[in-house]
């Protein structure tokens, strides 16, 4: 286990951008990391958690101990006629482990096909894409206590998710370092194809009666269509969350802009696509040097190569002043700035 000195991030994070990090290393099991963190040469220096580097965007560089939890396995732990229990190290890749899933027949993560990242961030931002959270299939979540280098067991309760939300973004921020998670999956699962985008590519595909597999691959093709390769272009995925908004508030907004989409969230609120709301202000294909919004999903902004994080924080701080100008809502970055 080496510690290194002014280490490039660049190839950690999927934007692509250039910052070092003042100290590295690279954990590739439990008993690692808690050394890591006892080591007194260590104590005192703040510490970093990186990932994947899939939902983040540096602006700068770390000045602190970055630790890269590489921690991988995946191994069933419970098993019964309808279910099985999987427990899977931090560092598996997401889609890795998603296709590891549905090549076993385990359904309940399919839908989450092609997400960018790894297994021990998927937690932390409850992540989520054509009606499923993984909330629905977490059981618990492993973490070490960064102070303390202490284990502790979270179950799906205790990790709080909410939209894009968990507890270790909120009032466990910057304490806990995820090192793995367990996931309870169905050997007979009800497919979920409710998205209309879904429902056309399988037909498209032919699968009258799809499989988990046909889901996994519809969400592919259709991610594939829609959002860049953060291999050719710099990206994070969705850049910001859909607003949530008074049913009230939609309503007037409807007024004006009788085509807006909305989807109802519960009695009083309804979410509105940031990316038609984005789109719809003119930012859809924008470029500003090295930087912009992408030409098919305006939800999504790129590094072509040559920006900077700040310069990325400058653009959606614009689109944000745009949108809550033209239509009264605030939108909210899923993307962590660092």
């Amino acid at each position: 286990m080496l510690v290194q000195s002014n280490v490039s991030l660049r190839h950690l994070n999927t934007f692509g951008l250039d910052a070092d990090a003042r100290y590295f290393v690279n954990v590739t099991s439990v008993d690692e990391l808690t050394a890591v963190l006892r080591d007194p040469e260590w104590k005192g220096t703040p510490k970093f958690i990186l990932g994947g580097g899939s939902n983040i965007l540096l602006t700068q560089d770390i000045e602190a101990l970055v630790i890269h939890p590489d921690i991988k396995g995946i191994t069933v732990i419970g098993e019964t006629e309808e279910t099985v229990v999987l427990a899977v190290g931090a560092g598996e890749v997401w889609h890795d482990f998603v296709m590891h899933c549905v090549d076993n027949g385990y359904g309940g993560v399919e839908n989450l096909s092609l997400i960018p990242g790894t297994v021990g961030a998927a937690p932390m931002q409850n992540i989520g894409a054509y009606g499923v959270e993984i909330k629905s299939v977490i059981e618990s979540v492993e973490a070490v206590d960064i102070e303390s280098g202490e284990k502790r067991i979270f179950s799906n309760a205790e990790c709080e998710f909410g939209y894009r939300e968990s507890i270790f973004k909120k009032a466990l921020k910057h304490r806990y370092i995820i090192t793995g998670a367990t996931f309870k999956l169905s050997k007979k699962p009800v497919l979920n194809a409710a998205y209309g985008d879904v429902q056309k590519t399988l037909q498209e595909m032919g699968a009258e009666n799809p499989t988990i597999r046909d889901i996994s691959e519809a969400i592919m093709q259709i991610r594939r269509s829609k959002l860049p390769d953060p291999a050719e272009i710099g990206n994070a995925g969705s850049f910001f969350k859909n607003p949530e908004i008074p049913v009230a508030q939609f309503a007037q907004l409807r007024e004006t802009f009788p085509e807006v989409p909305g989807y109802p969230v519960d009695a009083e609120t309804v979410k509105v696509p940031a990316g038609w709301l984005i789109e719809r202000a003119g930012w859809k294909g924008y470029r500003e040097g090295e930087i912009g919004v992408h030409a098919r999903q305006a939800l999504v902004l790129v590094n072509y190569g040559g920006g900077t994080g700040a310069q990325i924080k400058a653009l959606s701080e614009k689109i944000q002043a745009s949108v809550a100008g033209q239509f009264g809502i605030r939108l909210n970055a899923e993307v962590n700035f660092i």
